[in-house]
């Protein structure tokens, strides 16, 4: 895994609010029936967006295969087990995790601890 310097941001909009056009970083604009959410670098933030954060990304090495089973259970469940709160993202190519930035260090020791090689 890798975890990225930015700090992010995740934000909700109404479902019909206009989508962001993303400007560097890391970015994930998801439209739902109920909401606009989206993962932007801090201080990147829509205004009039419910934000919640400062985030970190931890991002799984990739490109994962389609038939990979368990892998999100590996990560998930060592934090869960350490009351790490994490909200997570998948893309094409890999999956990704976000943790509180506070948490960052105790997430990524249970990480390292459960097994995982992080960067």
């Amino acid at each position: 895994m890798t975890v990225l310097e930015q700090e992010s941001s995740v934000c909700r909009l109404a479902p019909d609010s206009a989508a962001p056009t993303p400007t560097g970083g890391f970015w994930s604009v998801t439209r739902t029936a109920t909401e606009l959410s989206i993962v932007c670098p801090v201080g990147s933030e829509p205004s009039g967006a419910e934000v919640a954060g400062p985030w970190r990304i931890l991002s799984v090495d990739g490109p994962l295969d389609f038939g990979l089973v368990g892998v999100l259970e590996s990560i998930l469940a060592p934090l869960a087990a350490s009351q790490i709160s994490v909200f997570t993202m998948s893309t094409f190519d890999t999956d990704h995790l976000l943790v509180m930035s506070d948490d960052l260090d105790r997430a990524v020791a249970c990480l390292r601890a459960a097994g995982h090689t992080i960067d």
